[in-house]
């Protein structure tokens, strides 16, 4: 016997925080039922991987288009090596070979807001429309090497989240605290506290004090309060990004979720 649905009501938050893993142990169940599943998770690794090598340079060019496409302009884009940053450099200027990270775009129009985050969500739509769908095909029947793309290109949001994703939400909260301070019509205050590392933010934040005007408690507790908002935030929009892949998935692609089967039950 088979349920498609839990006869309890279930919050809509929580159907949304469940949805990933949800759909990730359906992946690796449909892995499991294969005739060799270790040959089906050593192929899923491999195309992991090779995706990855292959996804670097999309994803940065993709936060470059968001600029673009929003009126800004990019003056530089910092890739790695091992990525093929020299390749790409021949066909886009901005390409520089050479970064402490796999890509980061360090040149970038940053006037308004509004642009600011296009630039940093433009990969993301990647995710929706073809992350998301992969991870729902992968579940339904095992496909070790569209998995392997599924992760890499539908789980992005959420090994962002200490980068793209605090961005976009320190960006929500340093303009919100400005709003209800100022009114609007004035630049961010704490713009400082913007960055797509949150871990050598606050390392910054303990090793250079001074750079972000923390001279007492009250102006650290603030500043702690910034980026701890803004890191929820961006777990928040993580989970929505995903969702939002969820509803493409199934509304728009058809791709029928996959039957929930109850445990079996010995009789008494």
């Amino acid at each position: 016997m088979t349920r498609t649905m839990n006869s309890q009501p279930r919050s809509l938050v929580r159907v949304i925080l469940l949805q990933p893993i949800r759909d990730a142990l359906a992946c690796l169940e449909a892995l499991a039922v294969l005739p060799r599943p270790t040959v089906g998770m050593v192929l899923m690794i491999i195309s992991l991987v090779a995706c990855w090598f292959l996804y670097v340079a999309p994803h940065e060019l993709l936060h470059a288009l968001g600029c673009i496409v929003t009126g800004g302009s990019v003056t530089r884009v910092e890739m790695s090596p091992i990525y093929g940053a020299s390749i790409y450099a021949k066909w886009f200027p901005f390409i520089v070979s050479g970064s402490e990270y796999a890509g980061q775009v360090t040149g970038f129009d940053k006037s308004t807001d509004f642009r600011y985050f296009a630039t940093d969500y433009m990969p993301f739509v990647l995710s929706i429309l073809l992350g998301v769908p992969l991870l729902k095909i992968s579940g339904r029947r095992p496909h070790p090497i569209l998995l392997g793309i599924g992760v890499v290109v539908g789980l992005a949001p959420f090994y962002s989240l200490p980068g793209d994703y605090y961005e976009m939400g320190s960006t929500l909260t340093t303009r919100a605290v400005t709003i209800v301070t100022r009114g609007f019509g004035h630049p961010p205050l704490f713009e400082s506290l913007r960055s797509d590392d949150v871990f050598k933010l606050v390392s910054e934040m303990f090793s250079k004090p001074a750079e972000f005007g923390l001279g007492g408690f009250v102006s650290v507790a603030k500043s702690a309060a910034i980026v701890f908002v803004s890191g929820i935030l961006g777990i928040m929009l993580a989970f929505l990004t995903y969702w939002l892949g969820h509803l493409w998935s199934v509304y728009v692609l058809r791709i029928r979720p996959v039957m929930v089967r109850p445990q079996s039950t010995s009789p008494n």
